[in-house]
């Protein structure tokens, strides 16, 4: 953190209002300085909206963390799963996640019951259907998105605070990216079926603000 400026802050970005809807339920048992930003849905509007947020004074040192709802592609994925990614990719770059480990069991702990898979997350700038998804799962990716990879992509390379004599230089951003599956390759956004896993995935990340509040302090610890 920047010296005399108390906690760095926790931008979580989402792209649609239902997404934001539930994370704003969630945020009442928010430990710390937390804002939900809805970037709009697509990687041009995620871009320009994360890049924007991070140039106000309040965020400019803020960790961000990317969710919402996501197209999962592995075998066996089923609604309300959540995926806990170990980088994000698409055509542009690649970006690390900080913190995977202790993000996994937090969110494993806070939510018994629901699988936690973890694994690249990939962009794409479409909505994934049918036999696009075993192309790429043979990417290595196992689930796909439209806005975190730019996301964390812009949170990346947005500009740090100049550290003070008591806050060495040579830091980086912390960035993460959680999704839950909303549909699966045997659970289909088209099929019947589709307003149930749509609740469970909802009811998913109105759960998961303690698991984020939880990795902003222990990433953050090396700022301190």
């Amino acid at each position: 953190m920047t010296p005399g400026t108390g906690p760095a802050p926790l931008l979580i970005a989402c792209a649609l209002g239902v997404e934001r809807l539930a994370l704003l339920l969630g945020s009442r048992s928010a430990t710390g300085p937390v804002t939900v930003l809805r970037t709009g849905m697509g990687p041009r509007a995620a871009e320009r909206a994360v890049s924007r947020a991070l140039t106000r004074p309040a965020l400019r040192d803020a960790a961000v963390l990317a969710t919402g709802f996501c197209a999962g592609l592995a075998p066996g994925m089923r609604p309300g799963d959540l995926v806990v990614a170990t980088e994000t990719r698409d055509g542009a770059d690649t970006v690390p996640c900080a913190g995977t480990g202790p993000l996994t069991a937090s969110l494993t702990r806070l939510l018994p019951g629901r699988t936690v898979h973890t694994g690249p997350l990939l962009g794409t700038d479409h909505v994934v259907r049918g036999p696009e998804r075993a192309a790429l799962l043979a990417t290595g990716a196992i689930a796909a998105d439209m806005e975190s990879a730019v996301t964390l992509r812009a949170a990346a390379v947005a500009e740090l605070p100049v550290p003070g004599p008591a806050d060495p230089g040579g830091r980086t951003r912390p960035v993460a990216a959680v999704r839950v599956v909303v549909d699966a390759p045997t659970h289909e956004l088209v099929r019947i079926g589709t307003l149930r896993g749509g609740i469970s995935a909802f009811h998913v990340l109105r759960a998961v603000i303690p698991a984020f509040c939880e990795w902003h302090r222990k990433v953050m610890l090396p700022w301190r």
